[in-house]
């Protein structure tokens, strides 16, 4: 089974900011795939279903973005899953709106949700799909930025770069993450 992850902040003071473009893409993946029956568990919502004929897990952490490790390695201790079978989808300042970057692992860079992750989990080797917010202007706290909401260009180009990290996901399922990042980095 898969375990794919989607990073953001819980509650409706953040839906639809930049920080919370991980779990506008489990909500787009939830509904392509039909799996909306949200369960809390493991200090998550989190679906099971099918992508692909693959057995699945849809999780948005509920810890708040700073301490989303300690609802995955919850969630991977108690499904005795490797680090391998995660994906985690998460919004990157240092690509610009829209872009799609996927790797099999790498450091946290400047995100303190995937420093949670590394800690909590103790490897960085996971695949990742990391989606463009582009950076805030040099007057812009960075904080205040990645909880602001985009300009409506900016959202259509977010919009169609979840579109493109869900076929993303279901082809790091069905073939491999070198597949996918050959197909949709750029």
């Amino acid at each position: 089974m898969h375990i794919i992850a989607g990073l953001g902040n819980p509650g409706t003071r953040y839906h639809m900011t930049r920080h919370n473009v991980g779990f506008d893409t489990i909500d787009f993946l939830a509904a392509q795939y039909r799996m909306t029956n949200f369960k809390s568990r493991h200090k998550a919502l989190i679906a099971e279903g099918m992508i692909q004929g693959r057995k699945v897990m849809l999780v948005k952490p509920q810890t708040y973005m700073n301490n989303s490790g300690e609802s995955l390695a919850g969630i991977l201790s108690w499904y005795k899953a490797d680090p391998a079978q995660l994906i985690v989808i998460y919004d990157d300042i240092d690509l610009d709106p829209g872009k799609l970057r996927i790797r099999q692992k790498g450091g946290p860079g400047t995100h303190n949700g995937m420093r949670s992750i590394i800690s909590h989990l103790g490897t960085e080797d996971f695949p990742r799909v990391r989606i463009g917010i582009g950076k805030p202007n040099t007057e812009m706290d960075l904080a205040d930025f990645v909880l602001s909401r985009f300009t409506p260009e900016e959202r259509n180009l977010v919009n169609e770069a979840i579109e493109r990290a869900a076929l993303a996901v279901a082809t790091m399922i069905c073939a491999s993450v070198e597949v996918a990042m050959g197909k949709y980095n750029g």
